[in-house]
This record gives C-alpha cells, sequence and structure tokens, in this order.
C-alpha cells in the first residue's frame, strides 16, 4: 500500500495592525486626496478660536459664525479687550458659549502678556492656553504651523479607529499613543483629517455604508454597528 499524500494548504498569514494602519492609510489618501482643515480662518490666533468653537459642534456651524466673529475681533489683542457679553452672543449658537468665550478670551490674554501676542508653536505652550487640550493644539500645530506634534482625535477619529480594530481604547490621548505608534509622523494630521471625511461620508455612526466601503476588507467590524459618540 502506498503512502497516502496529504496536501498542504499554504495559509496566508493576516497582516499585522500595523500592516492594516498603513494600508488604510494608503487607500485614504487615494480616496481624499484633496482633504484639509473645513475650518475657515486666515491667521494661527483664527484657527485657534475656530478649534475651540468646534467643540461640540459642527465645522459647517462655525463656519458660519466665525465671519462675523473675526470681522469685529479679528486679532489675539481685539479677542483679549473684547466685551465678554458680545464675545457669547458672536459664539452663542455653536453651543456651550459661555465657557467657550470665556476660554477664547482668556487664551488670547495669555497669548497677548506671555507669547507677545503670537500663538505659541510647541504643545506644551499651547496646552497652557485655557481651553487648549491636546486635540486643539495638534490642529494649531499641523495646519498653522505645519508641525505634527501627535494625532488629531476628534469623535470620528477615536469611533473609526476604534472599529477598524487600531485601539481598544475610549480615552482620546491613549488613542493618540496608539496611532502615533502604527503611522509615521509625517502622517498624523493627514490620517485624521481623511478619516474624519470617511467617517462623514462613509462610516456614519448610525448607518454605516459598509457595503460601499473601500475599507471593508481591512475592517474586522465591517457589516457590524459602529457605536455612537
Amino acid at each position: 500500500m502506498g503512502t497516502k499524500i496529504v496536501p498542504v494548504i499554504a495559509t496566508r498569514k493576516p497582516p499585522s495592525k500595523k500592516q492594516r494602519a498603513l494600508e488604510i492609510l494608503t487607500r485614504l489618501q487615494c480616496l481624499y486626496p484633496d482633504a484639509t482643515c473645513s475650518l475657515n480662518y486666515e491667521t494661527p490666533v483664527q484657527l485657534l478660536v475656530a478649534t475651540i468653537l468646534s467643540a461640540q459642534c459642527t465645522d459647517e456651524r462655525v463656519n458660519k459664525v466665525t465671519p462675523a466673529l473675526f470681522a469685529r475681533f479679528p486679532d489675539a489683542e481685539s479677542l483679549a479687550n473684547a466685551d465678554l457679553t458680545e464675545l457669547e452672543e458672536l459664539v452663542r449658537s455653536t453651543g456651550f458659549y459661555r465657557n467657550k468665550a470665556k476660554n477664547i478670551q482668556g487664551a488670547c490674554r495669555k497669548i497677548v502678556t506671555e507669547f507677545n501676542s503670537v500663538v505659541p508653536n510647541t504643545m506644551e505652550e499651547l496646552l497652557t492656553l485655557p481651553g487648549v487640550a491636546r486635540k486643539t493644539a495638534n490642529v494649531v500645530l499641523a495646519h498653522a504651523y505645519g508641525i505634527n506634534a501627535g494625532v488629531t482625535v476628534d469623535t470620528h477619529v477615536k469611533r473609526l479607529s476604534n472599529h477598524l480594530g487600531l485601539t481598544k481604547h475610549t480615552d482620546p490621548v491613549q488613542i493618540e499613543r496608539d496611532l502615533m505608534k502604527l503611522l509615521p509622523q509625517a502622517d498624523w494630521e493627514n490620517w485624521s483629517i481623511r478619516l474624519i471625511y470617511h467617517g462623514r461620508a462613509v462610516c456614519k455612526a448610525r448607518s454605516p455604508l459598509c457595503v460601499a466601503c473601500e475599507l471593508a476588507d481591512l475592517c474586522p467590524n465591517a457589516n457590524k454597528p459602529t457605536s455612537v459618540g
């Protein structure tokens, strides 16, 4: 009796988390080649203010508010000396307007008194400003100064990074650390901007369009509901 030959079936090793992240980045760059910051601004201080206003608010709404705001108070000095009640009224429709107005004025006063009216260009200094956490600081550094100091983690980046299996954390700082390990520093902000576009257009919180998603084969949760928030 001859020896029975058992065929060997080659198994392909699944891509590592880092390999998936890099492939996702490549596809996002192809899908959204012209993606950029959605907030309208002309100066670093205007970007700082717009980013503070974007908390718990859409960029579209912020862009409707800032033309009148910046026409009245175009720079750090004018914002620092603004009447707080008037400032509150100008930003009211962005939500949490009292706290936002207070933080904007406090940040601008510190910029004027401690940074010679120039928005600082380091993470450490930006984090000393009222109302500024890592998300806001990352946006300002990347888009005003071309510095990739970290990964901007907003609600879209938080949700999609979890859905794509690239992090298990819910804390934005922990998510940022995970993503920084997976992505080239030069693309940290590219990742955030394009993932935000994808979250708005395809991987929506309440009704993700998995059947139309170019990332579905790389997503361990494709065709499963995403968590809202």
